[in-house]
């Protein structure tokens, strides 16, 4: 697919050890031409001394910003923490990224808007976080906005993959050892691996698609209905059962409706991510917890 288009070329994925960041490095070790600068914590992006020597021995081409704390109730627990990560590192990156004549990918969230309205939300609806941990987003990304010209601002929601804790991840654990699991069925979003998200990502850097871009997968569910695909397409036994929301610590604080529409992209004609019951299928099948498949390559 690059191969049509222009050379990326060196590009400094900070924040290296995340979910996004890993597959984004796996579908850009396919490609040629690029060069990838990788750091995590070995340089902390709220220094920005350490970013800007970083960025001027290295002029990137495209500085991607996968650093943050992604804990909602570490962020509410230690705003100081929350808002030097997630909000003076988008700017110390924004800074670099203005000075090197760089293009400059953000990672957002869902969290930026309140989840009271009905429907989705679309690029174009204003943003109105209720935790620190949204609110210290969305300043990140007003950083960006502001301080550079060749910005890609990217939100997604419900983001799993094979590296950290994650809402996938940490039911597949629990399922394990218990035989009920009590997941809230208020909340709705649209679950969204990690590989879509970088995929995503790659198309729009190829089409130097700048601005703010919804990246969900397709469709949207509950958590309820999210966790009983999960255990139904790994052929587990666990039984989900319903909960009210402030019964499960940490999801209590996220919004209750946080259906994203990818109207950029749309209005962009940009291959959309597929759906979210695809998606979740294809993350099964890739860590050996699909059961049809697993069953299908036994026969």
């Amino acid at each position: 697919m690059s191969k049509k288009n222009q050379p990326l070329g060196k590009i400094w994925i900070a924040g290296a050890k995340g979910r996004v960041a890993k597959e984004f490095i796996r579908l850009l070790q396919l490609e040629e031409e690029i060069k990838l600068l990788l750091t995590d914590t070995d340089l902390d992006v709220s220094k920005l001394d350490d970013v800007t020597m970083f960025s001027q021995i290295n002029r990137p081409d495209i500085i991607i910003n996968c650093a943050g704390i992604t804990d909602v109730e570490l962020c509410e627990k230690n705003q100081e923490l929350a808002y030097r990560v997630n909000t003076l590192g988008a700017r110390n990156l924004a800074v670099c990224a203005q000075r090197v004549n760089a293009e400059i990918v953000q990672l957002s969230t869902d969290d930026v808007f309140d989840g009271k309205q009905e429907g989705y939300y679309t690029e174009f609806d204003k943003p109105s976080p209720q935790t620190v941990y949204g609110k210290s987003k969305l300043a990140g990304e007003e950083f960006v906005r502001n301080m550079t010209l060749k910005h890609l601002i990217v939100r997604s929601s419900w983001v799993y993959g094979a590296k950290g804790e994650n809402f996938v991840n940490s039911l597949l654990k629990q399922a394990q050892t218990e035989k009920e699991i009590f997941v809230p069925d208020t909340q709705v979003a649209s679950p969204t691996s990690a590989e879509e998200v970088a995929k995503c990502i790659f198309r729009l850097l190829n089409k130097k698609a700048y601005g703010v871009y919804h990246a969900t997968c397709q469709g949207h569910c509950n958590r309820y209905e999210f966790a009983s695909r999960i255990v139904e397409y790994a052929g587990l036994d666990t039984k989900i059962v319903p909960a009210f929301t402030k019964e499960i610590p940490g999801v209590s604080m996220r919004p209750a409706n946080s259906v994203l529409y990818n109207m950029m992209l749309r209005i962009s004609d940009i291959e959309l991510p597929i759906h979210w019951e695809d998606a979740l299928r294809n993350y099964l099948k890739n860590i050996g917890m699909l059961a049809n498949e697993t069953k299908h390559e036994k026969e």
